[in-house]
């Protein structure tokens, strides 16, 4: 279990590396659960532009307060933004190796003891290193519980020993989507925990309604739709008997100022940032979508208390 009495898959809300959407996600909605990427705080020490807003705040500032106002804080490793994101490229051994020391001295230095995900570099250097990695982040982060991530590469032989090692696996579920093969994830996930009864397993980048209910027995999930509103323009919203469109666009600004802006206002006191009218109306929308996902989870994957 991530919580006390826990009985059914809490949903953490990922894309809170900076105190802004921290604090919305946390603060403005309610939600307990929170996933952050450490990626924007190595980023410089490697040479690397990004567009990551977190106005010269430290990796303590906002790692902790993610830690600090989640039930459960995830910190990502960032190694999917390095090898195919928008930040991919050739990643050799040397480069991840300082980006794993790097990882291990912020986090260290900057006092976070919530859950932190392997560097699960096994697309690009192979099983091996990857295993290599993780047997040192337990010894380097002994008071941070670690999340193991399962890929193809690890096949059947490595899935049983990540299970025998790890208390808590992740299964990448975009992945084993991109497979084609059905029911896989499911699969996987029933395998791990009858071989396994106790450990917790995270839906990697996962809040299908479908397989959140079906999974209900794991732990954890996260995604980052909750800012498709922004995005797009538009979300979906299922409240158990039907899916409906919601349109930036249809949203009552009255509605918006009446329901959100007042804890909008604090939240950007809190977060050192200066208020405008198209920022309070931009994350008022964020506000309105969490509202609506919260509800949407708490029907499929049950309270997210």
């Amino acid at each position: 279990m991530i919580v006390e009495n826990q009985s059914n898959i809490k949903v953490h809300f990922a894309g809170a590396e900076n105190l802004i959407r921290s604090n919305l996600i946390l603060n403005g909605s309610g939600s307990n659960y929170s996933l952050f990427t450490i990626f924007p705080f190595l980023c410089d020490k490697f040479n690397i532009k990004h567009g990551y807003q977190n106005k010269g705040l430290s990796y303590s500032e906002v790692s902790n307060n993610n830690y600090l106002n989640s039930k459960h804080c995830i910190q990502d490793s960032g190694l999917f933004s390095l090898m195919f994101g928008s930040y991919k490229g050739i990643k050799d051994e040397k480069f991840i190796n300082n980006w794993y020391y790097n990882l291990i001295e912020t986090t260290l230095s900057g006092g976070f003891k919530g859950t932190v995900v392997e560097v699960d570099c096994q697309k690009v250097l192979g099983v091996k290193k990857a295993w290599d990695l993780r047997i040192k982040m337990k010894n380097n982060l002994p008071n941070n519980r670690q999340i193991n991530v399962f890929h193809k590469e690890d096949g059947q032989k490595g899935l049983d020993q990540l299970i025998e090692f790890s208390d808590y696996i992740a299964i990448s579920v975009p992945e084993l989507r991109s497979l084609g093969q059905k029911n896989y994830t499911n699969k996987i996930a029933y395998y791990i925990k009858n071989k396994k009864p106790l450990i917790d397993i995270h839906l990697l980048g996962c809040t299908e309604n479908k397989l959140l209910k079906e999974l209900n027995f794991c732990s954890s999930a996260d995604s980052t739709s909750w800012v498709s509103l922004n995005k797009y323009g538009w979300f979906k919203y299922n409240d158990g008997k039907k899916t409906i469109t919601i349109k930036k666009s249809n949203i009552s600004l009255t509605t918006l100022k009446n329901v959100y802006y007042e804890k909008l206002n604090k939240i950007f006191d809190d977060s050192k940032i200066k208020k405008s009218d198209s920022l309070l109306y931009y994350h008022a929308c964020d506000l309105f979508q969490l509202d609506y996902l919260i509800k949407q989870y708490t029907f499929y994957a049950g309270n997210q208390d």
